[in-house]
């Protein structure tokens, strides 16, 4: 046990370390429950899509039973593929100062003990996934095959924030698939503005570890753009909302969710303008702060449904 009595070394002080009872500290933070950053951004495209689904229906609001279904299950997977990553991880993470301290290679959860948490946490997310229509089950279960091969990818391309990005967006075809057991054109292109903005902010995020990445043989494309972030971080960004507005004006989304999208637009632009590659504390920062801007998207699609509905 650490002198922080086990806690992570980028999780102090939050409410697992302040309430949950001490024998389940551990698999609590190998869930990333003490640090739910991951788990909102794995939700906010499922709101996306529910959203987006909501205008092209002409509804006043997306379906509210798929909304919590999207909370409660983004916050269980996200437990799962933490869980996972942490397995596969295991030995990589005890050479990095940042992550050494996690509950696997600190000693203070056995991998037989985390096998049997990502199973049950599996479980769960089943659960929630067969509430919704058949289509939507396909699609969901879909995604496993890309969040199994994620951990790998950093160890044979300097591209894994693809394969992150390919994992994290699949919210954006899920709430589609849940309003229309389908999947069409809005809902493909929301998803590939998705992709571009994990790409972005993960970037931000990987410029943490850059140094130890290095050092052990891990890629990034933060080891990949060094010095020209972020101009390219301007691009990814770009194609985030130039993609994410067709999406909207695809599905007849109007002057209400322009001006959110905009708002996210402005948000993504000042990342870039305070970011500094060098400062890993500024840079968990604005990573953290996408969960802000994400929101302020979600809101635009919802008071734009609302506001349809108005008229």
């Amino acid at each position: 046990m650490s002198e922080t009595g086990g806690r992570v070394a980028d999780a102090t002080g939050n409410w697992v370390d302040r309430l949950a009872p001490v024998f389940i500290r551990p698999y609590l933070r190998l869930a990333r429950l003490d640090r739910p950053i991951g788990a909102w951004l794995l939700l906010l495209p499922c709101w996306w899509s529910a959203g987006l689904a909501a205008i092209a229906a002409k509804a006043p609001w997306p379906s509210p039973w798929h909304v919590a279904l999207f909370f409660i299950g983004s916050f269980v997977m996200r437990g799962c593929g933490c869980t996972w990553n942490d397995i596969v991880d295991r030995k990589i993470d005890a050479q990095v100062a940042r992550t050494r301290s996690r509950p696997i290679p600190s000693g203070q959860v056995t991998v037989t003990g985390a096998v049997v948490f990502l199973v049950l946490q599996a479980l769960i997310g089943l659960a929630v996934l067969l509430q919704f229509n058949w289509f939507a089950i396909g699609t969901g279960i879909a995604s496993l095959a890309v969040v199994a091969a994620y951990p790998f990818f950093k160890r044979i391309t300097y591209w894994p924030q693809i394969v992150l990005g390919l994992a994290f967006s699949w919210g954006a075809l899920m709430g589609w698939a849940a309003a229309f057991g389908r999947l069409d054109l809005p809902a493909v292109l929301l998803y590939a503005g998705a992709i571009a903005w994990v790409i972005g902010y993960d970037t931000i995020y990987a410029h943490q570890d850059r140094e130890d990445d290095a050092f052990i043989g891990l890629k990034s494309t933060a080891l990949l753009f060094g010095e020209r972030t972020k101009p390219i971080l301007s691009a990814f960004y770009s194609a985030a909302v130039i993609l994410i507005g067709l999406a909207g004006w695809l599905a007849g989304a109007g002057n209400v969710f322009a001006l959110g999208l905009a708002a996210f637009a402005a948000h993504l632009g000042w990342q870039i303008w305070r970011l500094n590659i060098n400062d890993p504390d500024g840079c968990l920062m604005l990573f953290k702060s996408n969960r802000d801007a994400g929101l302020v998207l979600f809101a635009g699609f919802l008071l734009n449904a609302a506001a349809t509905n108005l008229v």
